[in-house]
């Protein structure tokens, strides 16, 4: 697929270099590529970045999401993965939660593309390496179109997570606590972020 990814921090990188071992196409996208150099893919402004892609990963800070998808073009019809957070600064908790999602505020800004939840409930390190030993992490995703679900899901897949389909959009409510969660125990309560979710079925 050719993938372009908004941001090139941790999360955007970890995801971009994963793909590309995997054989897909990725361009990330930031505000001023020039002189932006990367191990894997190339660099572009956001919307060249974009313009040609069959999936939109926007993998920034939430307080860059409305420039970000501004600088971004139109998105009409493709599948946007939506891996952000909207968290406080401080780590003090979330900004939205339980009757209203990121994921469902992005997909308003941008009604005609295809908005997946997913790469968000675990960090950039777990990203890159989701296999603990014989054990490959949970990745949940969430979205209102089966189509571009299914594709979310074989990019999960090509990661080396364990997909788990939980649901609408509106399960992104859930999603990004669970994030929160993973934050808290990681490095709130000393475990380190070599910690991972992991679903068990009997």
């Amino acid at each position: 697929m050719r993938i372009a990814i908004i941001g090139a921090g941790k999360v955007g990188m970890a995801l971009g270099h994963g793909w590309a071992r995997d054989g897909h196409d990725i361009a990330f996208g930031v505000r001023n590529p020039a002189g932006r150099e990367v191990l894997v893919g190339r660099v572009a402004g956001i919307a060249e970045a974009v313009r040609d892609a069959d999936v939109v990963v926007l993998a920034t800070p939430w307080a860059a999401v409305d420039s970000a998808l501004a600088a971004a073009g139109p998105l009409d019809g493709k599948v946007l993965i939506d891996c952000t957070n909207p968290i406080l600064p401080g780590q003090a908790g979330l900004s939205l939660g339980t009757t209203e999602s990121a994921a469902e505020r992005i997909a308003a800004l941008v009604p005609r593309c295809r908005v997946v939840k997913a790469f968000n409930t675990t960090g950039a390190g777990n990203m890159a390496a989701p296999r603990f030993g014989a054990e490959r992490l949970t990745m949940f995703y969430c979205g209102d179109d089966a189509e571009a679900k299914r594709t979310v899901e074989q990019l999960i897949v090509s990661l080396g997570f364990t997909p788990v389909d939980a649901g609408g959009l509106q399960a992104a409510r859930y999603l990004e606590p669970l994030a929160m969660l993973w934050i808290h125990l990681a490095y709130r309560m000393g475990n380190g972020p070599n910690i991972g979710l992991h679903l068990v079925r009997r």
